[in-house]
C-alpha cells in the first residue's frame, strides 16, 4: 500500500477528539506501518452557541469545514458523529466507513438522580434537539422544555449552575467521555425514538482515494454500515435533517430487521409513526418502504410547516 500517513480531520471537542482517537487506534492496529495524526478544525456549529440549531440551519452545520479541508487535500479523512453527517454529501466525497455502533438510545441526564417518569411540569428540561422536544411533548404537552447549546462539558456545567433540572442527551456521547455517572436512566425507544444513525462514528473520505479505501475496508464495521445506511435512506427520502422531528430506530434479530419511524410537528402533535419488518440483506428497500408510508401520510406538508415555523 502506497500510504504511510493518514491525516484525520476532527472537531476540537472532547467527544470529537475521542471519536477521532478511536479511528486512529483502529487504523494503527490494523496497519502497523501507517501513522495517523489528528488535525483539529472548528465547525460553524462549534462557533455559534447562542442560537438554537433549528434557527441557523442544519445542513452541514458540524461537518462543512471538515469537508472543505477534505476536498482541498488538507486532510485524508474526516471523522464525525454519523447523525451529524448530511445524507447527501458534496461531490467527490463519500461515507468511507463506520466503526461498530455504540449505545443508540437517548438518556436522562441529571445530577439529582431524576429519571424519566420523575420529570414533572415544574421542572426545566433542556435539549438541543427538536426530535427529543417533540417526543417529550407527545408524552406530556405541559413539559417545560428549553434549548441548550455547547459541548457535553458545557451543558453539564450549565445544569450544575441551575440552568435546568434535567437534560435529554445521546447516551453514547456521555459514555465515550467517561461522564456516564450523570446518566440517571437510558430511555427506551418506546418513549423517545433515537436519531437516525445515533451512536455511530462516521469516516468521510474522498470518492476516488484508492489507498484510503483499502484502509477503510479494514476498519469499517459492515453491520453498522448496513443498518445505519438504511436509517439514512429513510431520512434522505423524507428530505429531513437533524433539526426536524424525525427519528428512526433499528432492531436486529439474527437476519431480521425491524425499522421504527417517527415524525411530528415541533410540539409533538400531527404525528406520523410506523414500523416495518424486513431482512437485513434488503435493509435499504425496507427503509424506503417505511419512508413511502410517511409520504403517503403527508410528510411533505408537515415538513413544510416545520421549516416555516423554524424561520419565524
Amino acid at each position: 500500500m502506497n500510504i504511510k500517513e493518514i491525516r484525520i480531520g476532527t472537531r476540537g471537542s472532547q467527544l470529537a477528539l475521542y471519536q477521532a482517537e478511536k479511528v486512529k487506534e483502529e487504523i494503527e492496529k490494523k496497519f502497523h506501518d501507517i501513522k495517523a495524526k489528528l488535525i483539529i478544525i472548528h465547525s460553524k456549529g462549534d462557533k455559534i452557541l447562542d442560537v438554537a440549531l433549528s434557527k441557523i440551519g442544519d445542513k452541514g452545520l458540524f461537518t462543512k469545514e471538515l469537508e472543505v479541508a477534505l476536498i482541498n487535500n488538507e486532510i485524508d479523512i474526516a471523522v464525525h458523529s454519523l447523525k451529524d453527517l448530511p445524507t447527501s454529501l458534496p461531490t467527490g466525497l463519500k461515507l468511507g466507513g463506520v466503526l461498530k455502533r455504540g449505545e443508540v438510545r437517548d438518556a436522562v441526564v441529571s445530577n439529582k438522580g431524576i429519571k424519566f417518569n420523575d420529570i414533572t411540569e415544574k421542572m426545566i428540561v433542556a435539549t438541543s434537539s427538536l426530535r427529543r422536544k417533540a417526543q417529550l411533548l407527545k408524552f406530556n404537552p405541559k413539559f417545560n422544555i428549553i434549548d441548550i447549546r455547547g459541548n457535553v462539558n458545557t451543558r453539564l456545567r450549565k445544569m450544575e449552575d441551575g440552568y435546568c433540572d434535567v437534560m435529554i442527551m445521546a447516551a453514547a456521547g456521555l459514555q465515550r467521555v467517561n461522564l456516564d455517572k450523570y446518566i440517571s436512566e437510558i430511555i427506551e425507544p418506546d418513549k423517545i425514538l433515537p436519531a437516525v444513525s445515533q451512536g455511530a462514528i462516521a469516516i468521510e473520505t474522498r470518492s476516488k482515494d484508492v489507498n484510503v479505501d483499502e484502509v477503510m475496508q479494514a476498519v469499517n464495521d459492515e453491520m453498522t454500515f448496513k443498518i445505519t445506511n438504511a436509517e439514512r435512506v429513510f431520512l434522505r427520502k423524507l428530505e429531513g435533517g437533524c433539526q426536524i422531528p424525525i427519528a428512526c430506530y433499528s432492531e436486529v434479530e439474527k437476519d431480521n430487521l425491524t425499522l421504527y419511524g417517527f415524525m411530528s410537528y415541533i410540539d409533538g402533535t400531527e404525528i406520523i409513526e410506523h414500523k416495518i419488518k424486513g431482512k437485513i440483506e434488503t435493509a435499504d428497500k425496507t427503509a424506503s418502504e417505511l419512508a413511502d408510508f410517511f409520504i403517503k401520510r403527508g410528510s411533505a406538508l408537515l415538513l413544510e410547516k416545520i421549516r416555516k415555523s423554524n424561520k419565524d
